[in-house]
């Protein structure tokens, strides 16, 4: 089994942040709570970001066809 550690000082692995993330944990803070994972030297919190951050933006592909980037922005011309 290939194990890729996010957090080397809990041994939490990336596998194990996803699946934090999976059932509900969207911020560095909630995996801390979770596994521990960024709660000792810190120096995985920019790595846990950047997993909890994967596919949360918009494709390019949507902003260049003049789709609305995010849905709020749909709702706010809807409102007005």
């Amino acid at each position: 089994m290939d194990r890729v550690f996010v957090c080397s000082c809990f041994g939490v692995t990336e596998q194990q942040v996803k699946k934090h993330a999976a059932d509900g944990a969207c911020t560095p803070r909630q995996i801390a709570s979770a596994c521990k994972a960024g709660t000792d030297c810190g120096s995985c919190v920019r790595r846990i970001q950047a997993i909890l951050g994967r596919g949360a933006y918009p494709r390019r592909e949507s902003a260049d066809q003049g789709q609305p980037a995010f849905s709020e922005v749909q709702e706010l011309e809807e409102a007005a």
